[in-house]
């Protein structure tokens, strides 16, 4: 993925805003950091649950299966 302005119009609009400042270092959030790291760390949590658990249904899920396989003996003719 390149970066830079590519055909004509892209060439103007950045020679256009080029010198545009922009001030917003007094801003306050609108979201308390504590609390958003506190829900990401939430949902990866979930999300490392839920793998587990999806790993152990599949490994009991294969098990179930296999005690249930009933083979059948064939001969291979040559």
């Amino acid at each position: 993925m390149a970066v830079g302005a590519r055909d004509y119009i892209d060439k103007l609009l950045v020679k256009k805003y080029a010198d545009e400042k922009v001030d917003n270092t007094n801003m306050e959030s609108m979201v308390n950091p504590e609390k958003m790291l506190e829900a990401m760390n939430d949902v990866a949590s979930i999300q490392r649950n839920m793998l587990a658990l999806s790993e152990r249904l599949s490994y009991t899920c294969y098990a179930i299966n296999a005690r249930s396989a009933r083979y059948k003996k064939t001969s291979l003719k040559a």
